[in-house]
């Protein structure tokens, strides 16, 4: 699956400790644009139909076992098939050491191969997850991205209506900071959207008249968390008056992001209101009905039952 988004494999080397047997020219820099990852056993053996040279190539046992039982003559042309392709790296797993004809085809068609102590389907599994994450959709939002009661809540509106104010009123009510004014949004393979905060400003919040304070240094470590997953949205806006707010809450909003649906209100801001505390309520509440249970909903029909008894009542007295 091709994506748009590319991960260095400089860093996937760096990543996951992979020792580097002979590099091609500029190997840190290719960019990697798929997560899939093949072993290459077929073509191995020269079927190359289907074969996508931009995956990672992973050998572990079983190649190598095939490969052991060839004459030197078919292991050379077996290594000059695949390596004649323009792949991206050739990871050797388990610590094997690799054949000489390996290494004699990866110096002639100027091939990167790795070497990894792991076994092959350890080295897999977690390669295949980094790529996915790397991989991912994701987009920067304005806005302020806080963890309440385990809810990953993210805090939208215009400059100035008062997100950082309420985060900060949140940490203080011992609640934790991810990202304050950018916050990178990324889409995960369980179709879940996973937000943090740009390296550069992580853990730092913006207050009007007091300027950037340093969250973890601060309020200590339990006051911050990396990354979380966005659970509901909340859009902050100025009190309009004659504007019609949901009182009920009976209808289910959304906010579509990477074409992801998240819950989502909008809660007006006016002097009086305590944001912190109405953002703690919406949290719970947002988990209350992830477990079931819909207090508008129970109420409603509290509501309803009244008005038939009452009118199951009249009847009867005429």
């Amino acid at each position: 699956m091709s994506s748009i988004y590319s991960v260095k494999l400089g860093k996937i080397i760096k990543e996951f400790g992979l020792e580097v047997l002979r590099g091609g020219t500029g190997y840190e820099n290719r960019a990697i644009e798929t997560e899939d990852v093949n072993r290459p056993g077929l073509q191995l053996t020269g079927f190359f139909d289907y074969f996508d040279p931009s995956r990672l190539q992973v050998i572990g046992k079983v190649e190598t076992t095939y490969l052991t039982g060839l004459t030197p003559e078919a292991r050379r042309e077996s290594f000059e098939r695949l390596l004649s392709q323009d792949i991206t790296a050739l990871i050797i797993t388990r610590g094997i050491d690799p054949f000489p004809e390996c290494m004699e085809m990866s110096e002639r068609y100027d091939r990167t191969v790795l070497r990894s102590q792991e076994t092959t389907s350890a080295l897999m599994s977690t390669l295949i997850a980094s790529l996915k994450s790397y991989l991912s959709p994701q987009i920067t939002r304005h806005g302020v991205l806080v963890d309440v009661y385990g809810e990953g809540v993210l805090l939208l509106g215009e400059s100035g209506v008062g997100k950082s104010e309420t985060a900060i009123e949140l940490v203080k009510r011992g609640h934790r900071l991810i990202a304050d004014d950018a916050v990178e949004i990324k889409r995960t393979a369980a179709m879940n959207l996973m937000g943090t905060a740009p390296e550069l400003i992580r853990h730092y919040i913006e207050l009007r008249g007091i300027g950037v304070i340093d969250v973890r240094r601060l309020f200590g470590m339990s006051a911050v968390k990396d990354e979380a997953v966005i659970d509901m949205v909340i859009n902050l806006e100025q009190w309009k008056d004659g504007a019609l707010y949901d009182r009920l809450g009976l209808e289910e909003l959304y906010t579509t992001i990477l074409d992801v649906q998240v819950p989502s209100l909008t809660v007006p801001v006016k002097p009086g209101r305590n944001l912190a505390v109405i953002v703690e309520v919406a949290a719970m509440n947002n988990r209350h009905k992830k477990m079931g249970y819909n207090a508008a909903l129970e109420f409603t029909k509290q509501i309803n039952k009244h008005f038939d008894q009452a009118m199951s009542a009249q009847l009867e007295q005429q």
